[in-house]
């Protein structure tokens, strides 16, 4: 077994040389294809972007999760049976079917029921192979707010892809969440961790490339997959999560998890709630989200970006806080973070009423 410096010059490499394969296999896809995700005019995709451009960050993300599951017995000689344990099994055939569902939407804009289908499929294998949220004695509960938070947090995944650097950041926000609640918690388990800093990589690299002014998107490919990685994320070192003391405590474990993912949370519960008041369904697309308001007020798309990292930063602070100092969870905890997340509900909610698309000339 590899002591705590071995174990992080273990994952360090990892990171950089994954960062590095991101980046040069990124810029290979934006030498040699440039069609992939880009829609005809006809279709009913609406983009932020005015321009066309190739969606295939999520192709890299994919490409480098199979290699940190391959890698793992390679890095940990003697536990690469580990990486055979249904749950891991069952992550690898949702995020495969999240990513080909995905691949198919960017190559052929697939119909809304499919999708729902193969989210609600994703959803099956998690809790088929162990990977289920457990917060009710009744299990048929448990097993139905695991299917929602799947599907929802694909779609709120996809849906917060709508301009440049975004869905990206946010996402490298949670898995440093992720990563840092298994430090803290404990014990650390070397094949989650490897799996973890191989994806932060990856985004990093694809980051590069889809800040603003973008070159490339990760279109559903990289959302879907996405989506169903970090929902496992979200069950394991959240829902699922214990306190440092041992304890299994809900109102921790609810609020965990709202605030690691209370940016998608807030975005897609705003915009459902803006479309429907409007007799608009909530699956079309449109120029409604908070980022977009953001830009309404005046923001760059590169500040927007910012203030969604920022806010990131500041979960990810409210989480190491929530799992490392607080020793019993009390209802004033569940108050004050309840709390924080319906003001930041409430501010980007008043700020879609009070700020409009600038009008055409």
């Amino acid at each position: 077994m590899y002591s705590p410096t071995q174990q992080f010059l273990i994952y360090s490499g990892l990171f950089f040389a994954a960062l590095v394969f991101s980046l040069l296999i990124n810029s290979v896809f934006m030498r040699f294809a440039r069609t992939l995700g880009m829609r005809d005019e006809e279709q009913t995709l609406i983009r932020w972007s005015s321009t066309a451009k190739p969606s295939l960050g999520g192709i890299t993300f994919y490409i480098l999760f199979l290699a940190c599951f391959s890698l793992y017995g390679l890095l940990f000689p003697g536990q690469s049976a580990e990486a055979l344990r249904p749950d891991l099994l069952g992550l690898l055939g949702a995020t495969s079917l999240g990513f080909l569902m995905g691949l198919a939407d960017d190559a052929y804009n697939t119909r809304p029921l499919l999708k729902l289908l193969v989210q609600l499929s994703c959803g099956g294998i998690l809790i088929a192979t162990g990977s289920c949220i457990d917060l009710f004695e009744a299990n048929w509960l448990n097993r139905l707010l695991t299917l929602f938070w799947v599907v929802g947090m694909m779609n709120s995944i996809n849906m917060l892809d709508n301009m440049d650097g975004i869905t990206t950041s946010v996402s490298i926000a949670v898995l440093i969440a992720g990563a840092m609640s298994i430090l803290v918690i404990g014990p650390s388990d070397p094949v989650y961790m490897v799996l973890i800093v191989g994806t932060m990589a990856s985004l990093t690299g694809f980051l590069f490339f889809n800040w603003n002014p973008s070159r490339m998107f990760m279109g559903d490919t990289g959302s879907q997959f996405l989506g169903v990685l970090l929902a496992f994320v979200g069950i394991r070192f959240f829902w699922n999560a214990p306190s440092i003391e041992g304890r299994w405590e809900v109102g921790r474990q609810l609020m965990s998890a709202l605030i690691v993912f209370l940016l998608p949370i807030v975005d897609t519960t705003v915009v459902t709630i803006n479309r429907l008041l409007k007799g608009r369904s909530p699956f079309v697309g449109g120029r409604d989200h908070t980022t977009h308001h953001l830009s309404y007020a005046g923001y760059s798309d590169g500040q927007v970006a910012l203030v969604f990292i920022g806010l990131s930063l500041v979960h990810v602070f409210l989480t190491f806080v929530m799992c490392r100092y607080i020793r019993v969870w009390t209802n004033l905890y569940t108050m004050l973070f309840s709390g924080y997340a319906l003001a930041l509900f409430l501010t980007l909610f008043i700020l879609t009423k009070r700020t409009h698309p600038p009008a055409k000339s």
